[in-house]
């Protein structure tokens, strides 16, 4: 077969930058803050085989019997295999003719987004690569490995022990059936796989942040290729059709780090048209160019930052120099019949519209790195997003190796998503489970939130949510406690808030150990609620039970107005945004129908005014 050359690879998609107007679609590019013009989704049917004992070894070791639609896990109805048993590993295969004859100028990148759990890769028969980490991507370099007669072969193998406790798994059972607040698992590609075609010298990697007190904006940049070669970036930034900023800099042993000054307007009023919120999340845009010394463009890419800045602040979080309430509700990020993979990109938008829309300016995303494509559109549309580390569940070395590189490849990827202004590496103490009496499970939990902190000293670290501080920027306490005069009592101490901290138990744990409280300290009351209301057909699970929903709307009503009522919280995330698997203590249902009119709800959640109270009411009396 005749092959064309490699800048003749289809496009999929635009370079250009994506507008806050543009819907979603099955094939939105999959890298939102590093794009290019050429590529192509690799997603759709593949060959596949089950594969219970890890038997196999090589792909020609393989019994082909299924097909599976890629990027739907097996244990999913969309993937078409739909089955939850326990397996150990399975096999993926599928050919593609991208028309292209390897230079020396152009390479190939095969991406994976994300396969759960240890992926090993084949190209043309050839062992290609091997990653371990269910939920971060990596990329292979496939050029060299490319047939120029045949069509060209990828072969996966995911092994996914269901057993291993000491994996990252976050929500994912270790049991045949879900069971409590686990859910069934999720093997093998779960996010987009593509081929990108790019230039032998290359931006491999961009990194943002951003500096109110000097209206700055920060870039690291690093170069794939030759790192020899003098090579220039050229870095412009503009807002709608002002351009802030279009500089030049040189690149140094393959990276280039910079500070952006840009023009202060002074005045708040114009300075604040400039800054990124969740009320006004407006996003710079930014056109990068790569140059050889002669001054010929080598590479291209388009990417976003915004100026936005969030620290704790004394007891506050201050949102951009103003102190900011944080309105969370618990997002788990499940989807009915397809599992971790959101059905399309269109569910990721629709999943941060319905958040803002029950009146939230927050997720906290629960035990899942999520996909990057709902970062991208919670940056568009302006909502905060707290990042979470999935959950082992044993404390051994192989445990805390394998968390602490996942973890580092998380914090690597999404660093420069303004949307994102919290990390939380553990959760309720999973995979510290002796951290009360262990010096050594204390010292991981404190080493890993100051690694968190060296890696990006921009946003807060809450060191393990939920209760047994010993490390943390935030006091995350976990109270289901479904008496809202009973919460308002118990945390009403302020100005005793050291022993408030030390007596108090929720889940009978205690909240701080060996941790010297720092009254000035934001303390959230970041799990809470869980009230349940099931269809007839559902499982009914939560922390407590509404009758229907009228008995939702009254007991989410009281239990909200108890928080808000709080001095001590500078914040709150409710459980949950959505009913997941046998957990029906959403606030919409799973198939994202709301149990309460979505604008009653978001009056609950952020307080009515006396107006809007009176609106309401009168809705009530209507028959």
């Amino acid at each position: 077969m005749n092959r064309r050359h490699l800048s003749q690879i289809g496009v999929a998609n635009s370079v250009a930058p994506e507008s806050s107007t543009d819907r979603g679609d099955r094939h939105a590019y999959p890298r939102p803050q590093l794009r290019r013009r050429h590529w192509i989704s690799l997603n759709g049917p593949w060959d596949f085989a089950l594969d219970p004992t890890a038997a196999w070894q090589k792909p020609e070791d393989v019994t082909w019997a299924h097909t599976i639609e890629v990027p739907f896990a097996p244990e999913t109805e969309r993937s078409g295999v739909n089955d939850r048993s326990h397996f150990k590993a399975c096999w993926y295969r599928r050919t593609f003719e991208p028309d292209v004859t390897p230079g020396e100028e152009e390479r190939l990148i095969l991406h994976f987004g994300a396969v759960d759990h240890r992926a090993t890769v084949w190209v043309n028969g050839t062992l290609a690569a091997t990653h371990v980490g269910g939920y971060t991507p990596f990329e292979i370099d496939v050029t060299d490995l490319l047939s120029l007669t045949e069509l060209d072969e990828i072969v996966v193998r995911a092994f996914d022990d269901p057993a291993d406790l000491c994996k990252p798994r976050g929500k994912q059972d270790w049991q045949l059936e879900p069971h409590s607040i686990w859910y069934p698992r999720t093997t093998g590609i779960w996010q987009t796989v593509w081929l990108e075609r790019v230039p032998a010298v290359r931006i491999a990697e961009l990194v943002w942040t951003a500096t109110l007190e000097r209206w700055e904006i920060g870039l690291e940049l690093r170069v794939a290729g030759d790192p020899t070669r003098r090579l220039k970036v050229g870095v412009r930034l503009r807002v709608d059709d002002i351009v802030l900023a279009n500089d030049q800099y040189l690149v140094v042993a393959g990276e280039a780090h910079r500070r952006i000054a840009l023009s202060d307007p002074g005045i708040d009023d114009f300075r604040n048209e400039l800054l990124w919120s969740p009320e006004s999340p407006k996003l710079i845009e930014a056109d990068i160019v790569l140059l050889d010394e002669a001054g010929l463009t080598l590479d291209t890419v388009a990417s976003y930052t915004a100026l936005r800045s969030l620290v704790a602040q004394g007891d506050r979080f201050v949102l951009n120099g103003r102190p900011y309430p944080l309105r969370l509700v618990l997002d788990q990020g499940y989807w009915p019949g397809t599992g971790l993979t959101a059905p399309d990109d269109d569910a990721l938008r629709r999943d941060v519209e319905l958040a803002r829309a029950m009146g939230f300016n927050g997720v906290r995303k629960h035990q899942k790195i999520e996909d990057p494509r709902y970062l991208y559109w919670a940056d568009r549309l302006g909502l905060l997003v707290w990042g979470e580390m999935p959950s082992a569940y044993r404390f051994t070395r192989h445990s805390v190796e394998a968390l602490t590189r996942e973890w580092m490849e998380a914090l690597r990827r999404d660093a420069s998503h303004p949307c994102l202004v919290a990390w939380v590496p553990f959760n309720e103490s999973w995979g510290v489970p002796n951290l009360v009496d262990s010096p050594r499970e204390r010292d991981y939990v404190q080493a890993l939130y100051h690694l968190t902190r060296t890696l990006d000293p921009t946003r807060p670290v809450v060191g393990n949510d939920g209760w047994e501080s010993v490390a943390t920027d935030v006091i995350g306490i976990h109270d289901y406690d479904a008496n809202p005069a009973k919460i308002a009592r118990r945390y009403a101490s302020y100005d005793d808030l050291p022993r408030l901290l030390k007596r108090e138990r929720p889940g009978g744990r205690q909240l701080v150990l060996l941790h010297q409280v720092d009254r000035d300290q934001p303390v959230v009351l970041s799990e809470f609620g869980g009230i349940a209301l099931a269809r007839e057909t559902q499982t009914t699970w939560g922390y407590s039970v509404a009758r229907d929903a009228d008995d939702l709307r009254r007991l989410y009503r009281a239990l909200l107005e108890a928080v808000r009522g709080v001095e001590l919280f500078a914040g709150f995330c409710y459980t949950q945004f959505a009913d997941t698997y046998q957990e029906a203590n959403g606030l919409l249902y799973a198939d994202r129908t709301p149990k309460f009119p979505l604008g009653e709800i978001a009056l609950a959640t952020r307080g009515a005014t006396a107006a809007e109270e009176h609106k309401a009411k009168e809705r009530d009396k209507a028959p």
